[in-house]
């Protein structure tokens, strides 16, 4: 990059920043056989089990048969279940199983060193601002989001 070139948007940094992260997540994570969109689903299930594949999927903002296609390769693996919900015959809930345990504290692992690989070297004053400044901008997107269209 030249130096009369304006830098990187805020919007362009962060989904770099993220697409980075992710390749060296993915690459990291590849020996525990689950890939991200599956540890996104693992993390939200462990925060709320017996949620429903379309509250799932709400929560991951996908698509609920992209969700279904993901449950179904954790399910092969062993790593959920889904049990019939009592009250709707139609209705499946979605449960972490004892092998997932496993897998949840190798990716917990990685995830930690990635965090902080990610940030070596970087003040921790200015870290701080950095994520307090990011939460703020969060939050302005969130009430944006939330605000009548049009």
């Amino acid at each position: 990059m030249n130096s009369t070139a304006e830098p990187p948007s805020l919007g362009y940094l962060l989904a770099d920043i993220s697409r980075v992260i992710g390749r060296v997540f993915d690459r990291r994570g590849a020996p525990s056989g689950v890939t991200r969109v599956q540890w996104r689903a693992i993390k939200c299930l462990q925060h709320e089990q017996g949620q429903t594949q379309v509250a799932l999927a709400e929560l991951m903002d996908m698509e609920p048969i992209a969700v279904g296609r993901v449950l179904d390769r954790l399910q092969k693996g062993g790593f959920i279940e889904r049990k019939a919900d009592p009250s709707d015959r139609r209705c499946w809930r979605l449960y972490l199983t004892a092998q997932c345990e496993a897998v949840i504290v190798t990716m917990d692992a990685v995830a930690k060193g990635l965090r902080e690989d990610s940030v070596r070297g970087v003040d921790p004053q200015e870290l701080a601002t950095t994520l307090r400044v990011l939460g703020q901008i969060r939050e302005t997107l969130i009430d944006l989001d939330r605000s009548p269209r049009g």
